[in-house]
Parts: C-alpha cells; structure tokens; sequence
C-alpha cells in the first residue's frame, strides 16, 4: 500500500531551497511526486506529495523539521491517498477589474455549487491602454456528478459581474 506525505514550504525566496528539500526527501527514503511551488512578494511558497513508507514518515518529518535552521519551515500531513472523484473536469479562466472581496465571491460561489477546486492561481496585472488593474483567476475544477453541468457554471461565475469574462475548456 502507498503511504503519501502532503508537505507545505515557506521561505524567504532564495536560491537552494528546492535542493535542499529534495535532498533531504531522497536521503530518507521519499520519493518526491509532484509540487506546485512559486515565488510570492519575496517568499517562496509550495507544496508537494512525497511517496514514502509508513514507518519512515516520522524520520523524513524529523529532518525536514531541522531545514529550520536554514529558514526553511516545512510541515507534512500523512496521507494514504486519494479517493476517486467523479464529476466533469474543467479548467477555467475568469478577467475582470480587480476590486477587494473578488476571490471570496468566487470561492463562496464554487462552494455553494460544490464544485471541487483542484488548483487556482490568481493574480492582478495593469489593463492594457487604461490606468485600470485586471484581475486574473485560473482554475482546475471538478463538477459535483451530474448536478451541475459546463454551461450552468459558466452562467453563474459571470453572474458575479458584468465585466466579468469567463472561458471553460474540457480537461
């Protein structure tokens, strides 16, 4: 049976964090999955799985607890794996201007559809030929069964806001 670690990293933003992690990943006997990592205002930020043995969990944890001497905090969640999901799997990409409170209404709105968010990204960038600030999210989403359908989200994510356009594509 796999056993799974779920690790969070947080650092300040400098060369050698990934290699040290990794490193100490592959001397305790993890092999490292698969991560989404990036840079934030000056920190490094990322998470990844690791596939390591039950009993080698608490070695593996113990060691990257001592990246603190380094600056690098790490914490883990034991995990044995994921259950499958059902429902339709889409990605979508919504733009319109930034304003505060954006990113709650998407998410109450997704949570209110009970559509699984798998991954987001957001961020804010200058409007073309206007002094304006756009904002920009992308989403990896799974559909609750058949409860909900491609063209009913889409409907109701550009209900948020009139200049709100939205894009879904099949994944």
């Amino acid at each position: 049976m796999n056993h799974y670690l779920a690790l969070t990293i947080i650092a300040d933003d400098r060369p050698g964090i990934i290699e040290k992690v990794a490193d100490v990943v592959t001397t305790n006997g993890g092999n490292w999955l698969e991560s989404n990592m990036s840079r934030l205002a000056g920190k490094f930020a990322g998470i990844l799985l690791v596939d390591i043995a039950e009993e080698k969990q608490s070695t593996l944890l113990s060691a990257l607890n001592k990246l603190n001497s380094h600056g690098i905090r790490v914490s883990g969640e034991a995990s044995t794996g994921a259950e499958p999901v059902m429902g339709e799997h889409l990605v979508f990409s919504v733009v319109g201007n930034d304003r505060p409170g954006i990113v709650g209404e998407l998410s109450s709105l997704l949570a209110r559809l009970h559509v699984n968010v798998e991954e987001l990204s957001t961020h804010c960038e200058d409007a073309p030929m206007s002094s304006e600030i756009l904002f920009r999210a992308t989403a990896k989403v799974r559909l609750p069964g058949s409860v909900l359908n491609k063209d009913q989200l889409q409907d109701e994510l550009e209900s948020l806001s009139d200049d709100l356009m939205v894009e879904i594509e099949n994944i």
